[in-house]
């Protein structure tokens, strides 16, 4: 079901690779509400995505960028504005990459290059991002800027390595620029934290099975799916939430008011009970 809760907007959604990505069900769903937009990766990933795919099905327009760079992305924004047919009303960062995660070095054993990699594509382009945005006053007042993130932010993951740091610093700049972009701007900046999920990138992650099972039995709600989480920053785009900004919005079934959970301590008990009698 459809309400129009973006018509007349127009967005720039950066991260989109294939249909298991967040970005995807966020661009599809944002299509399906009214708005228009342009979609931004890497080169690398449009040759090894499916991005063409969702352009033709969104109509559209394709515009690549490295995200840690200030001209491609000075780039991106004044030709969708010409693309677009003016400024835009919201951005979608979902980028994230740890060369540390992909080749499995322990978090007490980091290659510093590789670690400096992943806070420049994963949090300093959101930095990047939104100033120049600013500089060039490519979104209209009471715009939305929205970038996904994670619970490892606030609190120890094991496997999840630097990309924790790359989180917590993503959600401050965040709250840092937000404060600024809504003083001068009324535009909005906000994360979402959210629930584990089986994207392509979420699948390198070391025991993501595992992790699945366990935030499911600890949130009253269950997991959060990559379409409900495209559901709710349509929320967050449009016009319902103005005065919602500089939050990291937990979108996970509950799980980050959760200490122990009935489901997961009875698998607990019965793990147990099990090792008892082996």
């Amino acid at each position: 079901m459809t309400h129009n809760l973006l018509k007349g907007k127009k967005g720039i959604i950066f991260g989109a690779l294939d249909s298991k990505s967040i970005a995807w069900k966020i661009a599809t769903r944002a299509y399906e509400e009214g708005a228009v937009f342009t979609l931004s990766n890497t080169p690398v990933a449009l040759r090894f995505g499916e991005i063409n795919q969702l352009s033709a099905e969104c109509h559209a327009e394709i515009i690549p960028a490295d995200a840690t760079s200030i001209k491609d992305l000075e780039n991106v924004f004044q030709k969708s504005m010409i693309v677009l047919g003016g400024k835009v009303d919201f951005v979608l960062h979902s980028i994230g990459m740890s060369l540390n995660v992909r080749k499995q070095r322990d978090y007490d054993d980091l290659d510093y290059d590789y670690f400096q990699k992943t806070i420049d594509i994963s949090a300093l382009s959101f930095h990047k991002m939104l100033q120049v945005a600013k500089k060039l006053d490519a979104i209209n007042e009471w715009g939305s800027v929205l970038a996904l993130s994670y619970i490892a932010a606030q609190r120890t993951l094991v496997g999840y390595n630097d990309m924790a740091d790359a989180k917590a610093v993503l959600e401050s700049i965040a709250r840092s620029f937000g404060y600024i972009y809504g003083r001068e701007k009324h535009i909005r900046v906000n994360t979402i934290s959210q629930s584990p999920t089986r994207t392509t990138a979420g699948s390198g992650i070391k025991g993501i099975d595992g992790l699945l099972d366990f935030t499911d039995r600890m949130s009253p709600l269950g997991n959060a799916t990559a379409d409900e989480c495209a559901d709710f920053s349509v929320v967050l785009f449009s016009d319902l939430s103005r005065k919602v900004t500089m939050q990291n919005i937990y979108h996970d079934g509950g799980f980050s008011s959760m200490a122990m959970s009935l489901k997961a301590m009875t698998q607990y008990n019965k793990c147990l009970e099990e090792g008892d009698n082996l």
